[in-house]
């Protein structure tokens, strides 16, 4: 099979790897290059990093919608199957009839709950107990497509959207194998996602990651994990931004205000919430770099009795 691959982050490298072994990958569409890290030095996406290791043609236009030259390079390729995994642009009417055989996007959900960009972050936030991976013909609507293949992962109660990321992109990468065979041998039955009540998992940001205290611990608990490795929870600790990477929750109630610390132990700061008791256990104050409690206490300090968020 003659195969486009449309991808950028690192949760689409795996399943290029296994495209590349497996089928004829005639190109690859990624995001334009960036700047990339304090130095802003301009870096390739992931997925292009990989392509370049292998010598396959990248595309990286701004917009493939707009780009003309580009949509015409594409029509050349004459692909049976345009493979999609999180590319980051949303595929007009236009791409979608290109190759012979349709799109075929990997969402990191199980649909139809939690179409949108953010589907990890989202279901662990929302405290789900297991996601996993779907397959599907694409469509003009946002992850509406007719559902092929879907496989299920189990969250455990510490895991964050990176481990969980981490998790889902080798199963995707295996389930997007496994969808093509199947297509090929005509083994898969394509079905409607119906009318089932989903979530929207929107796009996250900077300005949502700021820890509402009045939630309960365990709400409190996934969000952060939600929200690790970015845009990484926070709250204010005396005037400043405390980034918190990692909680545990205290089998324990407390009376006094929501945010107010209850104890500085050698290992963890103790916090009350609109319902429980959390441990903080892992901070990152403006200028330093993230540190379990008891190594940053040992330098710095956190007084009892005051309310964080305030």
């Amino acid at each position: 099979m003659n195969i486009v691959f449309m991808g950028t982050p690192d949760f689409s490298v795996p399943s290029l790897k296994r495209l590349i072994e497996e089928f004829d990958v005639a190109a690859v569409f990624t995001q334009p290059d960036r700047p990339k890290g304090r130095g802003r030095k301009i870096a390739f996406s992931p997925v292009k990093e990989e392509a370049v290791k292998h010598n396959i043609p990248v595309y990286q236009p701004v917009s493939l919608k707009k780009d003309g030259r580009v949509l015409s390079e594409l029509k050349k390729m004459k692909p049976d199957f345009i493979v999609v995994a999180a590319y980051g642009q949303i595929l007009t009417g236009e791409v979608l009839s290109i190759p012979k055989n349709g799109c075929i996007n990997l969402h990191a959900s199980l649909l139809p709950k939690y179409r949108g960009a953010a589907p990890i972050n989202w279901c662990i936030i929302k405290g789900e107990k297991e996601t996993g991976n779907t397959t599907m013909f694409m469509d003009t609507g946002l992850d509406t497509g007719d559902v092929l293949l879907r496989s299920t992962v189990e969250i455990s109660e510490d895991m964050t959207a990176g481990d969980l990321t981490d998790v889902l992109k080798e199963d995707g990468a295996s389930l997007l194998v496994k969808t093509l065979k199947g297509l090929k041998a005509g083994t898969i039955e394509r079905k409607k996602q119906g009318k089932t009540t989903t979530v929207y998992a929107k796009m996250l940001s900077r300005n949502m990651a700021k820890i509402n205290w009045d939630l309960s611990s365990i709400e409190i608990k996934n969000f952060v994990r939600g929200l690790n490795p970015w845009p990484i929870a926070y709250t204010q600790y005396s005037g400043e931004n405390m980034k918190i990477y990692r909680v545990d929750i205290l089998d324990e109630m407390s009376q006094r205000e929501a945010g107010y610390i209850l104890e500085i132990s050698q290992s963890e700061i103790k916090v009350a919430c609109g319902s429980g008791v959390l441990m903080i256990k892992k901070v990152q104050f403006p200028g330093g770099k993230p540190m379990e409690v008891g190594e940053y206490i040992r330098g710095h300090s956190i007084e009892p009795g005051i309310v964080l968020g305030k």
